[in-house]
């Protein structure tokens, strides 16, 4: 699984959903994206090193509650999970740690909507 690869299309999707990003933040915003992208898959990595849904989730509860307070939504890491999803179902090199990548993605992502998690994976 090559993150860097990844984390570029994930970063294109979620320019190419809102545009105005770019304007708003520019190259730098861009970079910063691509950061935190990486930052989401080596905690998703751990997690699955550990085999521990749990620690991916924690770090999306406490990430959640630092981009609050910067003045982000939640539905804004909720998207940004949900297209590192959606970019990790085309990756074929890795079936089954994709797999577990978005379980606890889907995990972190009920969590942060407030629904019930159906125990830890």
């Amino acid at each position: 699984m090559k993150f860097e690869k990844i984390v570029n299309s994930v970063t294109e999707e979620i320019y190419e959903r809102e545009p105005s990003l770019l304007e708003r933040f520019g190259e730098q915003g861009k970079e910063k994206c691509r950061e935190d992208n990486h930052h989401h898959m080596k905690h998703l990595e751990t997690a699955y090193e550990l085999n521990q849904s749990a620690f991916f989730t924690d770090y999306a509860v406490w990430l959640d509650g630092i981009l609050r307070k910067h003045g982000m939504k939640t539905r804004h890491l909720i998207d940004n999970f949900e297209i590192i999803q959606a970019v990790l179902a085309n990756d074929t090199d890795s079936a089954d740690k994709a797999e577990k990548f978005h379980l606890y993605l889907a995990e972190a992502i009920a969590v942060l909507k407030g629904e019930p998690v159906k125990g830890g994976v």
